[in-house]
C-alpha cells in the first residue's frame, strides 16, 4: 500500500478518513493495525477489497501480486475477492445470514467463484482453474469447518447461526475466509466479544492457518494485548494516519510516539495498583472535518512543542525499521 487516502463527501464538508497510509506485508507475516475506534483501521481494510461505498474517493496504490487493485476493472476485482484476498468481518452474528445453514454459507463462498478461476500459483490452492459443482462446494465447506476445528463438521454444517456459540460462529467466519485458500487474510477485530479462553483458541487457530497456507495477514484490532501475541510488525493509526510502525517487540518495548505510549499506559497489567483508577489519554479524538493544522495528536499530547502545531510531521526512522511521526523525535534526530 502506497500513500492511500480515502475521502468522503458529507454535508459538513469533505472528511479524510484515511490519509497517506503506506505499508507492506510479506507472505507468512502478520501486520497488526491498531488504534482507537474511528482511527481509520476498518476503512483501510475495506479499501483493500474495494468494498467502500460509491461516494468514497480513494487515491494512492494498493498493489497485490503485481496488480494495482485500485486500477482493476470490477470483474477482475471480483475474481480476487475471497480467493486472492479474504476478510474476516466483525461481529459474526451480524455478518452471517440467520436463515441459511452455515455450511451453505461457506459453500456459497466457493460457488461465487465458479467459472472465475483465480490462478495465483499457490501450491495450496484447491482450485487451479477447476470448476466446482454444488457437491464439491459442500464437501469443501465441510472440510473448511473441520480445518477450523469445529467438532462434528458434517452435522454442524447443517446448523443455523443461532444454534452455534459465539466461538463457533467466529470459526465459521474464518472457514468462509480460508475455504478458497487466499494469499492475504484481513482479520478485522476477529476476537471482539469473545471471552479470553475462546480468544486464545481463535488466535492459535489463525496462527496455524497462517503457517499451513503461507498466509499474509493484516490483523486489525484495538486490543494491544491481542496484537502483541500475533503480530510480527505493528502499525499504529490515529485520526486516519499512521503515527508509528515497526517490529512488534520494538514498538511495545520502546514506543516513541506519545499516542503509542498513551495507549500502552492505559492497558492494565498484573502490577497495576487496583486502588487507583485506570489511566486515560486526556482529551478526545479530533473531529475529522476540523483536524489540527499540525500533528493531529498535538491537542492531547503532554510532550508537544511549538513546532507540533505548525505542520503535519513526516515519518522518520528513529531506529532501524522503526518509524514514527513525531516532531519532538524529529528535533532530537
Amino acid at each position: 500500500m502506497e500513500n492511500l487516502s480515502v475521502e468522503f463527501a458529507t454535508p459538513q464538508g469533505s472528511v479524510c478518513a484515511v490519509r497517506d497510509v503506506s505499508f507492506r506485508i510479506a507472505a507468512r507475516e502478520v501486520l497488526g493495525l491498531v488504534g482507537e475506534s474511528g482511527s481509520g483501521k476498518s476503512v483501510t481494510s475495506l479499501a483493500i477489497l474495494r468494498l467502500l461505498p460509491p461516494q468514497a474517493r480513494v487515491s494512492g496504490a494498493i498493489v497485490f501480486e503485481g496488480e494495482d487493485l485500485l486500477a482493476l476493472p470490477e470483474d477482475r476485482m471480483r475474481s480476487i475477492r475471497g480467493v486472492g484476498i479474504s476478510m474476516i468481518f466483525q461481529e459474526p452474528m451480524a455478518a452471517l445470514n440467520p436463515v441459511m445453514r452455515v455450511g451453505d454459507q461457506v459453500a456459497e463462498a466457493v460457488m461465487a467463484h465458479e467459472g472465475r478461476p483465480y490462478n495465483h500459483g499457490s501450491e495450496h490452492s484447491p482450485r487451479r482453474g477447476r470448476r466446482a459443482g454444488k457437491h464439491e462446494a459442500w464437501r469443501r465447506a465441510v472440510e473448511a469447518l473441520r480445518t477450523v476445528a469445529i467438532s462434528d463438521p458434517d452435522r454442524r454444517a447443517r446448523d443455523y447461526p443461532y444454534q452455534l456459540s459465539g466461538g463457533q460462529r467466529q470459526r465459521v467466519m474464518i472457514a468462509m475466509a480460508i475455504v478458497n485458500r487466499p494469499r492475504l487474510l484481513i482479520a478485522d477485530e476477529p476476537t471482539t466479544a469473545l471471552d479470553v479462553t475462546i480468544q486464545a483458541q481463535v488466535l492459535d487457530l489463525l496462527n496455524e492457518l497462517r503457517e499451513k497456507f503461507a498466509l499474509a495477514m493484516l490483523f486489525v484490532s484495538h486490543d494491544l494485548a491481542v496484537v502483541s501475541q500475533v503480530s510480527h510488525r505493528v502499525a499504529v493509526m490515529y485520526a486516519g494516519s499512521l503515527v508509528e510502525m515497526g517490529e512488534a517487540r520494538e514498538v511495545f518495548r520502546n514506543p516513541v510516539h506519545p499516542y503509542t505510549r498513551g495507549l500502552l499506559n492505559c492497558a492494565p497489567t498484573l502490577h497495576s495498583d487496583r486502588s487507583q483508577p485506570l489511566r486515560t489519554i486526556e482529551g478526545a479524538v479530533p473531529v475529522l472535518t476540523a483536524l489540527p493544522s499540525g500533528c493531529s495528536f498535538e491537542p492531547r499530547c503532554g510532550s508537544r512543542i511549538a513546532h507540533c502545531a505548525e505542520a503535519v510531521p513526516p515519518m522518520i526512522e528513529v531506529a532501524p525499521g522503526h518509524l514514527a511521526r513525531c516532531p519532538v523525535e524529529a528535533e532530537r534526530h
